[in-house]
C-alpha cells in the first residue's frame, strides 16, 4: 500500500514531469500558457463519460462549431441539442448538461460556478465531474476517480477489488499541491496510455517504483476483471406508420430511456403477444391512433448498457383517430427528406433506413 504521506511529493513530481513530456494533444486541453475555459472543460468531461477519446473528438469539435459558448447552448432548443448529440449515446448526459447550462445562465450570469458545492448541485454533476472541472478549470485541489484512475490505484495498492472509499482517499491525499488539474489529468493519461487494462507498459511508467502490483508481478490481474452478468432481453414491436407519404415519429419524454430523442412508436411485447398486436397497442397508447398492421419491415438488434433489445418493425396504416401526445412528448408526420432533421438514436436510424429504402414506402 502506498504511503502518500511519505512519498506523495515524489509521486506528484514524477507524474507531472511525465505528463509535461508525454501528454496527448487533445482539442479540449488548454496549452501550458492558456487559461482553461470552464465550459469547454465541462463539455469534454461530460462527453468522455463511458466514451472513448477517439469517438468524442469529432463530436466535441462539431459541438463547439454549433455551440461555441455556454450562452449559445443555453439559448438553443432541446431538439437542436439532442440532434448535435445524436449517435454519441447515453443521452441523459446531453439532457442534464443542457439543463445545467441553462441554470448557470439564469442563476450565475453565464459563468460556471467555481465553488465545488454550487457546481455539484447542478443537474447531472457527480463527484467525478465536479473533481475534473474544479481542478482543471479552476485549479482547485479536488480529487477524481474514473475507470483509468481506479486501475492505476488498484495496481499501486495491488488490490483485486479496491473499495471506492480507498480510491477516493488516495486521490484526495495525492491531489493537494501545485497544478492539481494537471495532476488529475496525468493520472487519467497514465491509465489511458501506459497503465492499460491489458499488457501495461510498466517500463514506461514514471511511478513504477511505487507500484505494489508490479513488485508482486500481479499487474495483469489488477484490478480483478468483473464477470459480466447476462443482459436482460426485450423483444420490442415497432410501428412504422405511414400516412400520405409521411412517417409517424414520436419524441420520448425526459426521464425514460432515450428521453428527448425521436423515433418510431414501440412497445415491449407481452408474453405470447404478436408483433402486430404490440405495434398497434404502441400507436394507440402512444398517440391515440388506430392502425392496421401490414407487412413486416425488418429486425434491428441493439445493446444498451443494461439491456439487449430486438426491434421488430412492421408497417402500419392509419385507420382512424386524431394523433395526440399521450404516451410521448411530441409527435410529427415526417417526409422522407425530413427525417434527418430529427435526433434519432442509432437503432432508430437503422429502422428509418429500412423504411425509406424499401419499395413499400412511396415518396
Amino acid at each position: 500500500m502506498i504511503k502518500i504521506a511519505a512519498v506523495g511529493g515524489e509521486i506528484r513530481a514524477a507524474l507531472l514531469a511525465w505528463y509535461d513530456a508525454h501528454r496527448r494533444d487533445l482539442p479540449w486541453r488548454a496549452a501550458a500558457a492558456e487559461t482553461p475555459d470552464p465550459y469547454r472543460v465541462w463539455l469534454s468531461e461530460v462527453m468522455l463519460q463511458q466514451t472513448r477519446v477517439e469517438t468524442v473528438r469529432p463530436y466535441y469539435e462539431r459541438w463547439l462549431e454549433r455551440f461555441p459558448t455556454l450562452e449559445s447552448l443555453a439559448e438553443a432548443p432541446r431538439d437542436e441539442v439532442m440532434k448535435a448529440w445524436e449517435g454519441l449515446g447515453y443521452y441523459s448526459r446531453a439532457r442534464n448538461f443542457h439543463r445545467a447550462v441553462r441554470e448557470v445562465a439564469e442563476s450565475y450570469g453565464g459563468t460556471v460556478p467555481s465553488e465545488p458545492e454550487a457546481f455539484r448541485a447542478l443537474p447531472g454533476v457527480g463527484r467525478y465531474t465536479a473533481g475534473a472541472v474544479m481542478s482543471i478549470a479552476y485549479g482547485r485541489e479536488a480529487p477524481l476517480v474514473d475507470g483509468n484512475v481506479r486501475r492505476v490505484f488498484a495496481r499501486w495498492m495491488d488490490a483485486p477489488d479496491p473499495r471506492d472509499a480507498e480510491l477516493w482517499s488516495l486521490a484526495g491525499a495525492l491531489v493537494p499541491g501545485p497544478r492539481p488539474g494537471d495532476l488529475n489529468q496525468a493520472l487519467m493519461e497514465l491509465g489511458a496510455t501506459v497503465c492499460t487494462p491489458r499488457s501495461p507498459r510498466c517500463g514506461a511508467c514514471p511511478v513504477a517504483q511505487w507500484c505494489a502490483a508490479r513488485a508482486a508481478g500481479t499487474q495483469e490481474q489488477r484490478p480483478a476483471r468483473r464477470v459480466a452478468k447476462p443482459l436482460p432481453h426485450e423483444d420490442t414491436a415497432v410501428a412504422v406508420v405511414r400516412h400520405a407519404s409521411r412517417l409517424l415519429l414520436v419524441r420520448r419524454r425526459p426521464g425514460v430511456r432515450l428521453g428527448g430523442m425521436w423515433g418510431f412508436p414501440g412497445a415491449v411485447r407481452r408474453p405470447d403477444e404478436a408483433v402486430g398486436a404490440a405495434a398497434a397497442r404502441a400507436v394507440h397508447e402512444g398517440v391515440g391512433l388506430d392502425v392496421q398492421t401490414m407487412d413486416p419491415l425488418g429486425v434491428v438488434e441493439h445493446t444498451f448498457t443494461h439491456v439487449r433489445v430486438t426491434y421488430r418493425a412492421i408497417w402500419c396504416e392509419v385507420q382512424g383517430g386524431e394523433p395526440a401526445a399521450l404516451g410521448y412528448d411530441a409527435w410529427v408526420w415526417a417526409a422522407r427528406d425530413e427525417l434527418d432533421r430529427y435526433a434519432l438514436p442509432s437503432a432508430q436510424k437503422k429502422l428509418a433506413a429500412l423504411a425509406t429504402e424499401t419499395s413499400l414506402f412511396s415518396p
